[in-house]
């Protein structure tokens, strides 16, 4: 057994433990520590008494009150529910108008609308909805089928060139493939509309035929000026803004072969409710109309 002694210079006394000639002193520990380290044993013990803590081959215990994280996410997500539905009901009675107006009906549809596009909607359009060629930027103020409310709505619910008897017919005539025009009036007119939003025209054209051209084959959709038909879905050509590119290969590719886009009648995927508040959302990215 260890010799014990008194340390010379602080009087306490040692356990006999030395370590080449360095002696380990017997100081206690701290009574605060003490108790604070008694108390976590008693909290440890009314733990396990009181929830559940110990597994057992069958099971685990369940303590005297019954509490689980189970139980709590279940309680939790109920209030959710009643939350939701509260508003729910609400915006399935609103007008769009309505729901736009009311702070409490706006805050709740842009973030049910925002958690439907990026499940629904990114995909296509992007998580950021700043599309992709073919697939139309929602941030700008660029509508193919007009940007109100009500638009955009009618958009979601019945789609383009979908199942839907309803919905949205939009698609552009391939002049290359179904011999309308020549490749030298489509190099014409391609230069033509390229000069519609001040983009240079290519070299060797005539763009005044690509004018003459335009005004006989595409003015009926996009307009003489180039501005575009909402009602149609002809995009404008005078902003800039190319839905598959404006540089002189795919406008060419684009007038030869033509152009179908194709989105879901959401109605037939989605609730009521649900394409309400994505029109809202939607409308809210690129300032609406």
């Amino acid at each position: 057994m260890a010799k014990k002694d008194i340390d010379a210079v602080s009087g306490v006394e040692t356990t006999g433990h030395e370590w080449d000639g360095l002696k380990e002193l017997n100081n206690p520990l701290p009574r605060w520590w003490l108790w604070i380290f008694y108390a976590c044993i008693l909290y440890a013990v009314v733990y396990w008494i009181l929830m559940p803590a110990w597994p057992l081959p069958g099971g685990y215990t369940k303590g005297l009150l019954g509490e689980n994280q189970r139980r709590q996410g279940e309680i939790a997500y109920q209030e959710v529910v009643a939350q939701r539905a509260a508003f729910g009901d609400q915006i399935a009675t609103a007008d769009l108008a309505a729901i736009n107006a009311d702070v409490s009906m706006l805050e709740f549809a842009m973030a049910q609308g925002k958690a439907a596009f990026g499940d629904n909607c990114a995909p296509c359009h992007g998580s950021g909805a700043t599309g992709s060629p073919g697939y139309p930027n929602l941030q700008d103020d660029a509508w193919l089928w007009g940007g109100t409310l009500d638009d955009i709505h009618t958009t979601l619910v019945h789609g383009i060139r979908s199942d839907d008897p309803d919905a949205r017919i939009g698609e552009m005539t391939a002049f290359g493939d179904m011999g309308i025009l020549d490749r030298a009036q489509i190099r014409d007119v391609t230069s033509y509309v390229r000069t519609l939003s001040g983009l240079e025209p290519a070299s060797n054209v005539d763009v005044a035929k690509g004018a003459t051209i335009f005004a006989e084959n595409c003015a009926v959709c996009h307009g003489e000026d180039g501005k575009g038909n909402q009602a149609l879905g002809a995009p404008n050509l005078t902003d800039r803004i190319w839905l598959y590119g404006g540089d002189i290969e795919t406008i060419q590719a684009t007038i030869t072969h033509g152009r179908a886009g194709v989105m879901p009648a959401w109605s037939e995927r989605l609730d009521p409710t649900t394409v309400k508040s994505l029109a809202v959302y939607v409308h809210g990215l690129g300032g609406g109309q």
